[in-house]
């Protein structure tokens, strides 16, 4: 008769199959291991956080995968910058986003753009580190995020501990002594103040919405060296989804570089520099919009940047009597808060705690450079204004 195969028991099925599944799981954890030692294990995808609790630790986000020696982004966090920066003591900034999948930014040509909810915008600040000019060792002191939430934006500010490797969230962040020299031999050693996440509303606020500041054509509109080459950021952008309706680069605005003369005039420069350094305050509908100066780069009149203005508000300023002089920089009251480091004198009031001496420079050539023929104050610019030192700070 012919031999009938059996069919393994139960049991010898069940060993059988711990033993295939046993192989594959040992071969799945030495194919994680070789991935791990060569680096190629991918890492978790952005993890976003819409509405509170936020995370204690930057690391949650998942926004970066490293420092090397700067910090490097995950996966679709895409890197930027901006053609003329807010100044922040001289700090470097490095500038990231990241959208989630499936969505897109709305361009639009006269300000920020139109960023959809769940959208992340990280900004790092760095100083050298001290005893080391030269070599371009930075020591990380904080990351601000600002997170479009269910309920709008919110700022949140991590700040990075000692050894550099992690940094936590702090609402209310103490002071940072900063002391370096630099590569031209200037010594720098100042106090390093972190705005508070209410003290952020005071330059993103407008019309009472919290706002994001950079992130505007004219701003973007630049080459950007990217890990896989040179391009310019809005058509990067474009190509990569993260922003849709946008024109070809040479149609969009674009501001000039503020020190670089080859990217524009002294004026164009001047403009640039004030557009985004002092216009998210100075315009209709920000913190002080109240004070009639509106600094925008879209605004071509000289009128609404205070010439021959008496300010309707003024902190101490001495004897100055208007907020801009032409041909007088020694007169003007926008120069004086710019030189100035005295709380409620100095402008921007936040952000910064020492003079760009090189956007100074630029603003005096600005004022001197005006023509005068129009500007009756310019004929006489010393008149006091009667109870001027009375009102409040601003300009």
């Amino acid at each position: 008769m012919p031999r009938v195969a059996r069919a393994p028991s139960p049991a010898r099925r069940c060993h059988r199959s711990l033993q295939r599944t046993g192989k594959a799981a040992l071969a799945l954890l030495v194919l994680l291991a070789i991935l791990t030692a060569c680096g190629r294990l991918p890492p978790p995808p952005v993890h976003p956080f819409l509405q509170e609790p936020f995370p204690e630790k930057l690391s949650d986000w998942h926004l970066f995968v490293g420092q090397s020696p700067r910090l490097q982004p995950n996966q679709r966090v895409i890197p930027y910058d901006l053609n003329t920066p807010l100044f922040s003591d001289y700090a470097s900034k490095y500038r990231f986003v990241w959208m989630p999948p499936g969505t897109s930014a709305s361009y639009r040509d006269d300000g920020v753009f139109d960023f959809p909810v769940g959208t992340v915008l990280a900004k790092s600040f760095a100083f050298p580190v001290d005893g080391n000019p030269g070599k371009n060792e930075e020591r990380l002191i904080e990351t601000r995020l600002l997170v479009h939430s269910k309920t709008g934006w919110i700022g949140l500010p991590y700040i990075w501990n000692e050894s550099q490797t992690e940094a936590h969230l702090d609402l209310a962040p103490d002071p940072v002594p900063i002391r370096y020299t630099d590569s031209a031999g200037t010594r720098h050693d100042f106090t390093y103040f972190i705005p508070n996440a209410n003290e952020c509303k005071q330059c993103h606020e407008n019309n009472h919405a919290v706002l994001p500041i950079g992130p505007k054509g004219r701003n973007l509109n630049k080459n950007f060296v990217y890990a896989d080459g040179p391009a310019n950021q809005l058509a990067y952008w474009t190509k990569f989804g993260y922003l849709q309706r946008a024109p070809a680069a040479d149609q969009a605005p674009k501001v000039a570089a503020w020190n670089d003369p080859d990217a524009g005039t002294l004026d164009a420069r001047a403009r640039a520099y004030l557009d985004n350094n002092c216009a998210h305050c100075h315009q209709p509908g920000g913190t002080a919009g109240y004070t009639g100066i509106d600094l925008r780069v879209t605004d071509t009149g000289l009128r609404t940047f205070g010439v021959c203005k008496s300010p309707n508000s003024s902190g101490r300023v001495g004897t100055l009597s208007y907020d801009l002089v032409p041909g007088h920089p020694e007169q003007s009251i926008l120069l004086a808060r710019m030189t100035s480091i005295r709380p409620k004198e100095m402008m921007p009031q936040i952000g910064r705690s020492v003079v760009h001496e090189e956007g100074v420079a630029l603003i005096r050539d600005w004022i001197q450079a005006m023509p005068v023929d129009d500007a009756a104050c310019a004929r006489n610019p010393s008149h006091p204004v009667p109870g001027a030192r009375s009102r409040k700070p601003g300009l």
